[in-house]
């Protein structure tokens, strides 16, 4: 038997680590995670809350919010005790089924209220002339 030549064995060792190597890749570029059918986006719902609204608007009107953003009246925003500022909430009026999406950029209600919105998002609830009606709130991420 012939001993192997310094030379011999580097060429050896090369093979060895090209082959490992080229195996190393292939298994990787095998293994791929499935890939999920999409779905249509769907707002998240992450918090439920049934009570009552009320709105303000009027005289509040271009004065400040908890925000520091100035009240716009004809916004579709609202106020409550303790949702993140920017929170984006469905408000369902119960007594007729109508619905809106809000922001959060104030703190409140004071009353019994659990969510106090802004004029015109009572207008498209048609709740101004009730005043104070239930809603279901959802919170939309």
């Amino acid at each position: 038997m012939r001993a192997l030549t310094a030379p011999s064995v580097w060429r050896v060792c090369l093979c060895v680590l090209a082959l490992a190597a080229c195996t190393a890749k292939t298994k990787t570029a095998t293994t791929t995670t499935p890939v999920r059918p999409t779905q249509p986006a769907r707002p998240r719902v992450t918090g439920v809350q049934d009570g009552l609204a009320s709105w303000y608007g009027g005289k509040h009107h271009g004065g400040p919010t908890a925000s520091g953003e100035r009240f716009d009246k004809n916004a579709m925003t609202a106020a409550h005790r303790k949702f993140r500022m920017n929170t984006m909430v469905r408000v369902t009026n119960k007594r007729n089924g109508k619905t809106v999406v809000v922001r959060i950029n104030d703190r409140g209600p004071y009353g019994r209220a659990i969510i106090d919105l802004s004029e015109e998002a009572a207008r498209r609830l048609d709740m101004i002339e009730a005043g104070v009606v239930p809603v279901h709130l959802e919170v939309v991420k």
